[in-house]
């Protein structure tokens, strides 16, 4: 009793782990199940070739069972013209022997012959049977595949919603704020740039009109162009009241 319950305990055990491996990939023992009975069908055809050598061999023996009894019906026919009644009769015997070996032989040639026929049929209709397996394994294949692979996009597409529950969506936040980080940086930097510009630009107008009232003088004592024409007693008398005001004080 005690050996009874471990065996069943263990063939639990095997049969656990035999469905650990049917289950885990079913394609691959669906494939290992065909090659296995593949081989088998070999092993089948080569008993086949086999049997056939045997009926192959009762037939010739057939064969050469029916000439010899015509051989010999034609000698028991040819001492009985004869007159020879003797050895007619031992021929007669002989006949009658090798007819009853060829009836048998006949009757076991006929039966081989079925069976071959029917072992044949057999092996057709299996390897018939493990061409369509193999389709279907074919077909099992790709289909699980593309379930996986449907399976696989279906939750993908769940962790590509950008929401900020989710990776993509803390992601996306973390991006967004750098963005606006890099461009708050830019336009700091630009409105930095932007400071002592105006000085810089006072400076510029007051050298570029310096160099206008030196050109205009200069131009005044070559004769190029007269006080008048170059609005320089304009300029004195604008400047008039303000050196007189500076001189005063």
């Amino acid at each position: 009793m005690i050996f009874k319950k471990f065996w069943r305990a263990i063939r639990a055990q095997v049969n656990k782990v035999a469905n650990f491996f049917w289950t885990a990939d079913p394609i691959a023992q669906m494939q290992y199940e065909y090659d296995k009975a593949v081989e088998e069908m070999k092993s089948g055809r080569q008993g086949l070739e086999q049997y056939r050598a045997l009926v192959e061999r009762v037939t010739t023996q057939v064969e050469n069972e029916k000439r010899h009894v015509r051989d010999l019906e034609a000698k028991v026919k040819a001492y009985l013209q004869a007159g020879d009644r003797e050895t007619a009769g031992k021929f007669a015997v002989e006949l009658q022997r090798v007819k009853s070996e060829l009836a048998q032989n006949s009757e076991q040639l006929v039966m081989h012959e079925k069976a071959y026929d029917n072992n044949v049929r057999k092996i057709k209709q299996a390897t018939k049977k493990l061409a369509d397996v193999q389709n279907k394994i074919k077909k099992y294949d790709a289909e699980l595949k593309m379930s996986r692979a449907e399976a696989e996009m279906a939750e993908l597409s769940k962790t590509f919603e950008f929401d900020v529950t989710t990776d993509f969506g803390q992601i996306e936040s973390v991006i967004q704020d750098k963005i606006s980080l890099n461009r708050a940086k830019a336009r700091v930097a630009a409105d930095l740039s932007s400071q002592g510009m105006e000085d810089i630009e006072r400076q510029e107008r007051m050298e570029f009109q310096l160099a206008e009232d030196a050109l205009r003088e200069f131009e005044v004592e070559l004769g190029l162009v007269t006080p008048q024409t170059a609005n320089i007693e304009q300029d004195i008398k604008e400047l008039g009241p303000v050196a007189k005001q500076t001189e005063s004080n």
